[in-house]
């Protein structure tokens, strides 16, 4: 059971990040450390759960470029529904993959893979980091070749995948 502590802690935390963004008051938006479940994954790119309409301010303001959402806009989802307008009144490029969370698709992975390459300054989110972070593992360890205690590290980090996110990262 302590190997699930981090998946407990992350839904949790994507209702305490619900939460905020209906009660704005409960929102800490002054740097990106308090975007719910940020994680820099170096020489790649940053990833995180949903940011708040004002958080993407503060990933503006640190250099991104290029915001990949992969959760369905939904308010299950804990999703901005006017997040494509936000970002582009930003000046930033927007890239929407909605991955069906019971079913993530190699034509999923595909698209991601496709709104990455060859992009430098890169945000990655979706509802709680869970959808990144699988398919971030996939990416390190399948096409960047990167060691795979590392890339499981950053993985457990935000949650323990299981079962079709356990064979989706197997593949």
């Amino acid at each position: 059971m302590v190997k699930y502590t981090n998946t407990f802690r992350t839904l949790l935390g994507a209702l305490r990040s619900a939460l905020a963004r209906a009660l704005p008051f409960l929102t800490r938006s002054e740097n990106l450390n308090d975007i719910f479940n940020f994680l820099q994954i170096e020489n790649v790119y940053a990833t995180s759960g949903q940011p708040g309409e004002s958080q993407f301010g503060l990933i503006k303001k640190a250099g991104y470029k290029t915001v990949v959402n992969l959760a369905p806009i939904s308010v299950l989802e804990n999703s901005v529904v006017d997040e494509e307008q936000i970002l582009k009144r930003l000046g930033l490029e927007y890239i929407h993959i909605p991955v069906d969370f019971m079913n993530p698709t190699e034509e999923d992975f595909q698209r991601f893979v496709a709104s990455i390459e060859n992009r430098k300054d890169v945000w990655v989110h979706c509802a709680a980091n869970m959808r990144v972070s699988a398919f971030t593992y996939r990416y390190r360890t399948q096409l960047l070749d990167e060691d795979d205690a590392m890339a499981k590290a950053d993985l457990q980090k935000i949650w323990e995948p299981f079962g079709v996110w356990s064979e989706f990262i197997s593949r």
